[in-house]
């Protein structure tokens, strides 16, 4: 903020007589005219803009902050120690708030001020000039008033930051309030009236992104501005890394493999694409898929669910899963665990090969031979039943998620 002590010490130093100021005074509606007539026509963002009602508020804005500036000279040689400049900081913090909330830079608002300053001092400078000043004086004059100017653009680029900051945490509010309302699965109209507070386009589908937050900055960086990115903890997935949401628009078919290439080298976990308002599915099945652990034979790829679709079906029930697997894998429970591992992953290998001895044995490196005496060994435990439909699919489901050791 302006110095106001200072200002006012140089101020004292101005030998202004009730004659001089009283003429300046005068010439304020003048000057504010003036400076608003250069404004509009060097300005192109006012272009057009400072009309009927808004325009005499700027020369009003003018007036004041001339006549602030003509109060502090008078003030500064008398004996009241009060200063009238707070008022006009204020506005002119104000006047670069207005700006933020209308959406505009502080680009012309400083042109503005440049051009303002220009005008007003040619009209001053006239003045002081005719009313006979020492050019000393007129010297001390402008630089006093380029430096009050000063102050307050100083003064509106604070009010601009200052709101564009705090509509800046507003939003994000608005944001993460949106994002939590998506991952719940809220009503769609819900979902409508907080997207449109948050000033948020909702695009025709979602695709829910899960990635350490140290990785974050740089996928960000090179996705759609539109974007949205979660702040808080992953409901529902206890993990040592902290890990992030990003819920991507529109990312399927050829933007879905682009997407891939984005998250290479991120361990990421891509869900699938679902309509906006849905995308709760698509969070729940990343972070079943980042639960799991799946696809991390290749660290460096993201995890795609849709080529996991298969696990993450058999996971959505692992009690029943392990229950199926006990009851189809019955006649090997009395054999050594070592032996009914062997068998069992021959089995697998089997129904999956259709039946094709080289090509189970290329998968289990072992010798065909090997592949015919183990399925002869289950034929024995399992006879007839290896040709019944039933009895196969149970083992294909029980055996598509091979475990690391067969219990007994």
């Amino acid at each position: 903020m302006l110095d106001q002590s200072g200002t006012t010490r140089r101020a004292a130093r101005l030998e202004l007589d009730e004659r001089v100021a009283t003429r300046l005074r005068d010439r304020l509606p003048v000057v504010a005219e003036r400076t608003v007539s250069a404004i509009t026509a060097e300005v192109p963002g006012y272009s057009g803009a400072l009309t009927g009602a808004m325009r005499e508020k700027i020369e009003n804005a003018v007036r004041l902050a001339l006549g602030t500036f003509l109060q502090l000279i008078e003030k500064a040689q008398s004996s009241d120690p009060s200063t009238p400049l707070t008022p006009a900081l204020e506005a002119a913090y104000a006047l670069g708030s207005g700006e933020a909330r209308s959406g505009r830079s502080m680009d012309a608002l400083l042109a503005a001020y440049r051009i303002g300053a220009r005008v007003a001092w040619r009209e001053v400078s006239t003045t002081t000039v005719q009313a006979g000043l020492a050019a000393e004086t007129v010297a001390e004059f402008a630089e006093l008033m380029f430096a009050y100017i000063d102050e307050l653009s100083a003064a509106s680029v604070a009010g601009h930051a200052d709101e564009l900051a705090s509509a800046g945490r507003v939003r994000r509010r608005y944001l993460e309030r949106l994002i939590e309302q998506l991952l719940a699965g809220e009503p769609e109209d819900t979902l409508r009236l907080s997207a449109e507070r948050a000033d948020w386009p909702p695009p025709q589908t979602l695709t829910v992104v899960l990635l350490p937050r140290s990785n974050l900055r740089a996928v960000l960086a090179l996705l759609s501005p539109h974007t949205l990115e979660s702040g808080e903890d992953l409901p529902g997935v206890d993990l040592a890394e902290e890990m992030a949401v990003l819920l991507v628009p529109d990312m399927h078919g050829g933007c879905r493999r682009q997407l891939a290439r984005v998250l290479h080298g991120h361990r990421a976990v891509l869900g699938p694409a679902r309509p906006w308002s849905r995308v709760g599915g698509s969070y729940e099945r990343a972070t079943r898929a980042l639960a799991l652990g799946l696809g991390r034979r290749d660290a460096d790829a993201p995890v795609d669910t849709e080529q996991h679709l298969a696990e993450l079906v058999l996971s959505m029930d692992p009690e029943g899963l392990a229950d199926l697997r006990a009851q189809a894998l019955q006649p090997l429970a009395s054999l050594p665990p070592a032996t009914a591992h062997r068998l069992a992953e021959t089995l697998r290998s089997w129904l999956l090969h259709q039946g094709r001895r080289d090509d189970v044995a290329a998968e289990l490196f072992v010798h065909p031979q090997t592949v015919r005496y183990r399925m002869g060994k289950l034929r024995e435990l399992y006879g007839d039943r290896l040709h019944d439909p039933a009895t196969v699919l149970a083992l294909t489901l029980a055996l598509a998620m091979p475990p690391a050791a067969l219990e007994g």
